[in-house]
């Protein structure tokens, strides 16, 4: 593919533009300055723009590690949402695969393909988030048979899917849900008679928070966790 298409396609920057950043040495491939819109780039080629590395065209995947005070939308007049946080261009069209709430922290999906975010956030596909809890009370060992056998939730018609409990301190533990019911983790705490302190979501599917990234910082996902999403 030409460079100039590259970038347009990556980026979202026209052809017109694309030349300009080439004209002004802002264009890098494989270490070398180019500023000719012909030259061929194929997948093994490194293409850096203002000092940026350039994904190539096509669907963006990308996990961020959400900090306290953030939003999960694409706007809001209070808080900064995630996609604030993503230094891309047209970041703001990017889907942001299900929510957090604003006290919550931890591993969030973004993307550009619509199909894939479905099938991160379907119940149907089953998709198991894991989140890390801290509770204001101790937790009793039966919570852990009535969070597999369901909660009814204030408001709610049935009861939660099956979810896994798992204690590993008197006021902690780790839940796995299937499904993704507004504030599902506090609610369930709730009805058990107890309220959750502090709440991070540590993995999605097989995709685990990566441990390099600190709240606030992405990474691009790899083809492994991109087809781990089934």
């Amino acid at each position: 593919m030409r460079l100039d298409k590259y970038l347009a396609q990556s980026t979202g920057f026209s052809r017109k533009e694309v030349r300009r950043f080439m004209k002004a040495g802002e264009v890098i491939v494989n270490d070398e300055e180019a500023n000719n819109p012909a030259i061929h780039i194929s997948e093994d080629d490194e293409v850096y723009l203002s000092g940026y590395p350039v994904e190539a065209p096509g669907d963006k995947y990308l996990m961020l590690h959400k900090p306290l005070g953030c939003v999960c939308s694409n706007d809001d007049g209070t808080h900064p949402t995630v996609l604030s946080l993503i230094d891309l261009p047209r970041a703001e069209e990017l889907t942001i695969c299900g929510r957090l709430d604003v006290d919550t922290t931890g591993l969030v999906l973004i993307t550009s393909d619509g199909k894939w975010a479905h099938r991160v956030t379907s119940p149907k596909h089953k998709t198991g988030k894991l989140y890390q809890v801290v509770t204001a009370d101790p937790i009793p060992q039966d919570a852990v048979e009535k969070f597999e056998k369901g909660l009814m939730l204030i408001n709610d018609k049935d009861r939660t899917k099956p979810a896994q409990l798992t204690i590993i301190a008197e006021n902690e533990a780790e839940v796995i849900l299937t499904e993704g019911r507004y504030h599902q983790v506090k609610r369930m705490f709730a009805a058990i008679g107890n309220k959750v302190e502090e709440l991070h979501r540590q993995r999605i599917g097989d995709i685990e928070l990566d441990e390099d990234l600190e709240p606030g910082e992405y990474r691009f996902l790899t083809e492994e966790e991109i087809n781990s999403i089934k």
